[in-house]
């Protein structure tokens, strides 16, 4: 009876923590046009431990991590099981939780196999997301070994022709011999840092060739990129553009998530080499981001930029992915740093409002309406793992530099 009567107590707080929390969100979700206060971030990352408790028993007995509301929980192969991790470590960064801390190198040590991983581009992901951020906070030297491993093993998909690491394996159902898509500029971040802890410069120039194979093929004039690209890999010339993701016409298809992956890429590249032309490159697809005709006012992307015959479903991580992007080009942009910062913002206000937030409590995501792949009727419309990880990232970074940019 005893056991029982501390089991129902137990119950009780659990159920009452989580009300107190969603009370505490909602009030806060009023906020003036100064921005996001830190009383706001706080009670998002608050809500965002409850999310990552209530995915971290499934974890434990199933050794899969979460992925989406639509597709549950997927083993270590999948190429978003890295974003589980990095979520942990971002909470741990706010919070100094050393349960958190704990939860975070156990769900990290399950990926560590993916440095290993070479059946697509996808290593990157795996490993950045979950080891790189594990390392920045720790200084684990494991996981910087973890990192030069997955270096090595992503080089290996890299042809010489190309300049290009390949995507996707060939296809001869959509006639793909060698596909690049615009989510691999993400990945040459795990690259940066395989040349920064070894000293060896493979790895740096690699990226830097697969940058600029993309920045001339995947571009179109008005700085909105195709998915995928497929080259001759014997020639390098470019085949074709094609589609996956987005609207399915490769000439005019402007995934935005794609947009967003690209943005990002480009950014960290300038940060990380001082190439101008990458700084260029990044401030050319802001600025038809931001200028495009079909962004909604709230600032949370379609789909798609140039889909307007379809339904319009938002994508709420193309959104956390972009505030991300554009924080980072805020701080390196002399010119129109204030003018990404506030676009940011204005993306972060309307994620952490009760429009896009999952206050709940229930479930395993934070946000709410992101879509994974609408053509393929993919992941519509729920919880996906990468909008939480990029939204929680992009409030790290935006507490850290606001005060900057209050001052201009």
């Amino acid at each position: 009876m005893k056991k029982h009567l501390t089991k129902l107590r137990q119950w009780v707080a659990a159920g009452l923590s989580v009300f107190i929390l969603s009370i505490t969100v909602n009030a806060s979700t009023a906020q003036t046009s100064s921005g996001l206060s830190d009383q706001k971030i706080a009670s998002i990352f608050a809500l965002e431990k409850v999310y990552l408790n209530n995915a971290y028993n499934t974890v434990q007995k199933t050794g899969k991590l979460p992925r989406s509301t639509a597709k549950g929980f997927q083993t270590v192969s999948d190429w978003t099981s890295g974003f589980y991790p990095g979520n942990l470590w971002f909470t741990y960064e706010f919070t100094k939780d050393k349960d958190i801390l704990k939860k975070a190198e156990y769900a990290t040590a399950l990926v560590e196999n993916n440095k290993y991983f070479s059946t697509d581009h996808d290593i990157g992901f795996m490993i950045y997301c979950s080891y790189g951020n594990g390392y920045r906070l720790t200084k684990n030297p494991k996981y910087k070994e973890v990192i030069v491993e997955a270096s090595k093993t992503a080089i290996r998909r890299y042809n010489p022709e190309v300049k290009s690491i390949m995507s996707w394996s060939p296809d001869t159902a959509r006639d793909w011999k060698f596909p690049v898509i615009i989510d691999n500029m993400m990945n040459l971040e795990l690259l940066l840092k395989g040349t920064e802890f070894t000293g060896d410069s493979t790895y740096y120039h690699i990226a830097i060739n697969h940058a600029n194979t993309t920045m001339k093929n995947q571009y179109r004039d008005d700085f909105s990129c195709s998915h995928v690209v497929d080259y001759d890999p014997a020639t390098g010339q470019m085949r074709k553009r094609d589609w996956n993701n987005g609207n399915s016409d490769p000439a005019t298809a402007s995934w935005s998530r794609g947009q967003s992956w690209g943005l990002y890429g480009f950014t960290f590249m300038y940060q990380s080499t001082g190439k101008k032309e990458y700084l260029v490159q990044a401030e050319n697809v802001a600025s038809y981001i931001l200028n495009n005709p079909n962004m909604p006012k709230d600032m949370v992307p379609y789909w798609d930029y140039r889909a307007p015959k379809y339904p319009t479903l938002r994508d709420a991580s193309a959104g956390a992915l972009l505030a991300s992007g554009l924080l980072k080009l805020a701080t390196l942009s002399p010119e129109n740093g204030k003018k990404y910062f506030k676009s940011a913002e204005r993306m972060l206000q309307s994620l952490a409002s009760d429009a896009y937030l999952n206050t709940s409590g229930q479930g395993d995501y934070l946000l709410k309406h992101a879509t994974g792949n609408f053509l393929r009727k993919s992941e519509l419309d729920g919880g996906l793992i990468y909008a939480d990880y990029y939204f929680l990232e992009a409030l790290l970074a935006y507490q850290k530099i606001k005060k900057q940019f209050d001052k201009v």
